[in-house]
């Protein structure tokens, strides 16, 4: 019999070598928020631990930021859990296209 510490380290090996990766998060963030763009990127220099995010989203619309950003964190539960750093910045479609104007 195993160890409750064994398993606990087994469970977070296998968490951990399912690659969180760019292109994983914002396929998530697109079907679970129906997002309409998304970028993603990898902070860490290519380990997947750190992620900067821009999500353009209906579902914010008349919503707080931080309604916002539980949506994202509900939505990313399982792929959050399994990296050390996460700053999405939640947008509805009208300031994304404001600020696509002053870019």
């Amino acid at each position: 019999m195993a160890a409750p510490t064994d398993t606990i380290a087994e469970e977070t090996q296998k968490q951990t070598s399912t690659q969180i990766s760019e292109d994983s998060l914002s396929a998530t963030l697109k079907s679970k928020l129906s997002a309409i763009h998304v970028e993603v990127h990898d902070m860490s220099g290519g380990c997947g631990q750190a992620f900067n995010a821009i999500i353009v989203s209906p579902e914010f619309e008349k919503k707080t930021l931080l309604q916002r950003h539980r949506l994202v964190n509900a939505a990313l539960k399982e792929e959050i859990a399994s990296i050390h750093a996460w700053t999405p910045r939640c947008l509805t479609e009208g300031q994304w296209e404001k600020e696509k104007e002053g870019r």
